[in-house]
């Protein structure tokens, strides 16, 4: 609940803002004609929008696990990932489009002055955003709100480039605009591609292989544990979840296995940030040419 009315306060602060720079963006570009600056507000209020599938996923993860959503519903933030990846293309492919319709038709740009202070704003007001997001997504663990910080990061980028068309026109190369509206676009998409790998990676249970060393450091420092078997991790919206595999002697019994697994699990709980649970298996040592304890599973195993 605390992570979640983090991403939430995080959410609605940038929405405020990138609207309120949008909107005076947008005023600039109805009399000063700047194409490059109407990029530059196409952005900003995608960037905005993206606000609501990822409320929505907020307010989806507080959900409690069912019996048909057994993991409970952290994965809709990953969802949410994936349509501020969509807006972000959305937004790219109408910036491109005004840039390519200007360039075949040229139009004076004017009110110069005015689009350099429109360009400013918006670098201020995503830059304020950005790191914001990014602050509070990597604090959270969420991929999706890290993902929309750093798109507003390439929009506050993109809005100093408004600037350098304002200094072509300035010299009396109307081009300039939409020019620099086509390059704010390839800026967009490199950062789309970013965006969409981080957003791929969390959906296909990719976990940074470092947090993996400290699980399997921490589950061999355990009292007890003789080895450590397979160890998975995986994010579900901004938590983490573990299943683990210990050895330990054959002789202990079941009480004295499963205190083992608890203390291992208690570990992991400490070590691991925004760890939520563990699930430990505890397999018996096996002796020296003595009994296959998992030769019953040897033919559901299926090969790498």
């Amino acid at each position: 609940m605390e992570t979640s009315a983090a991403g939430m306060r995080a959410l609605w602060i940038s929405l405020v803002v990138l609207m309120c720079t949008a909107a005076i963006q947008a005023v600039v570009v109805g009399f000063s004609g700047s194409v490059a600056l109407l990029g530059d507000a196409l952005h900003n209020t995608a960037d905005a929008l993206t606000a609501v599938p990822l409320a929505i996923a907020f307010v989806l993860g507080r959900r409690p696990p069912t019996r048909r959503y057994t993991y409970g519903y952290g994965r809709a933030e990953d969802m949410a990932g994936v349509v501020i990846v969509l807006i972000m293309a959305l937004s790219s492919a109408a910036a491109a489009w005004e840039a390519v319709s200007r360039l075949a038709s040229p139009h004076r740009v004017t009110d110069l002055v005015a689009v350099a202070i429109a360009a400013v704003v918006g670098f201020a007001g995503n830059e304020l955003v950005a790191g914001y997001r990014i602050r509070v997504g990597r604090r959270i663990g969420s991929a999706a709100l890290v993902a929309d910080g750093l798109h507003a990061r390439a929009d506050g980028l993109t809005s100093l480039a408004v600037l350098l068309g304002v200094g072509g026109v300035a010299l009396g190369w109307q081009w300039a605009d939409p020019v620099v509206g086509l390059v704010i676009t390839v800026a967009i998409l490199m950062v789309l591609r970013q965006a969409a790998r981080e957003i791929y990676r969390r959906l296909m249970d990719a976990v940074d292989p470092a947090l993996v060393d400290q699980a399997e450091t921490v589950l061999r420092g355990v009292p007890g544990i003789r080895d450590v078997g397979e160890v998975r991790l995986r994010w579900i919206g901004h938590q983490l979840r573990a299943e683990c595999q210990i050895v330990i002697s054959a002789d202990c019994s079941a009480v004295q296995a499963h205190a083992m697994a608890v203390l291992a699990e208690h570990g992991l709980l400490h070590a691991l940030p925004r760890l939520n649970a563990a699930l430990v298996h505890a397999d018996p040592e096996p002796a020296a040419g003595g009994e296959d304890f998992h030769a019953l599973l040897a033919s559901h195993q299926r090969s790498a």
